[in-house]
């Protein structure tokens, strides 16, 4: 894990979001750098989705601000917003009838202008990132008919041919097995730490958030709990706030990774 980190991507100021009546956000103040990994980790309905949304730029109406490369988010055009963050969402259905290499290229879409053809440039930064996120196999393949895990490389490349500073993942490995949650979170950690990349992820399971990210964000009801390293938030008096549950962490004798024990009442 990288140990510091100095140049801020984003900075998220005392959002406050909300909807219907209910509040999603209270009072969010977080920051991204360079070089790193953030998790967001929570129970559900904890807000880690919406405040993906809302740093991203896909919702409004939040109170606070948001400060993206030392300028305030609403000054940028959504294109702009574009070049600079990428995202890749849950897995969803994708049947539609296009090629691995055609969904990849649409990531080159903040940079061309309507009707405008791709050239020679867009087609090597589209090669790159297949080949970083090992799909040039799978180029002339059907989306729909990957498998979960060939989606989600498929989606990290589409992010990263929009030649991204900060990359947003939700909830990336939902319903993937242990295999490809290694994988996935493997591979983003990797992008982080060699291209110098910020990103944050929505993260389910404590022990892979623990494994891959330099820093946790738990929350709990639209608050932040806990902000730090993944052992200084993995304390069991904080599982205890967020999940209302007994635990024990520990470091695994085998591995070296923290570990979560659960424990009875």
């Amino acid at each position: 894990m990288t140990a510091t980190h100095t140049t801020s991507l984003l900075q998220a100021e005392h959002i406050h979001y909300v909807h219907d009546g209910n509040v999603i956000l209270r009072e969010v103040t977080f920051a991204v750098a360079a070089g790193e990994l953030v998790g967001l980790i929570g129970p559900n309905g904890a807000g880690k989705s919406t405040l993906i949304k809302i740093i991203s730029g896909l919702w409004s109406g939040a109170k606070g601000q948001i400060i993206l490369l030392d300028k305030l988010l609403q000054r940028y055009s959504t294109r702009q917003i574009a070049q600079i963050i990428a995202q890749v969402p849950q897995i969803t259905a994708l049947d539609f009838p296009f090629s691995v290499q055609q969904i990849v290229m649409m990531g080159r879409n903040p940079y061309l202008s309507r009707f405008e053809l791709e050239t020679q440039r867009d087609r090597q930064i589209v090669q790159r990132a297949m080949q970083r996120t090992n799909t040039l196999d799978l180029a002339e393949r059907l989306i729909g008919t990957l498998s979960g895990g060939e989606r989600q490389r498929v989606l990290i490349a589409r992010a990263l041919t929009q030649e991204p500073r900060l990359l947003l993942l939700d909830e990336p490995t939902a319903n993937l097995d242990i295999q490809h949650q290694i994988g996935i979170l493997g591979l983003v950690r990797n992008l982080v730490q060699h291209e110098g990349l910020g990103a944050v992820a929505a993260v389910h399971d404590l022990e892979l958030a623990a494994r891959f990210c330099d820093r946790l964000v738990l929350m709990r009801e639209g608050e932040i709990l806990a902000n730090g390293s993944p052992a200084a938030v993995l304390t069991p008096e904080n599982i205890q706030r967020a999940y209302d549950v007994a635990s024990r962490a520990y470091t695994d004798p085998i591995t070296g990774y923290l570990r979560i024990a659960v424990l009875d009442d």
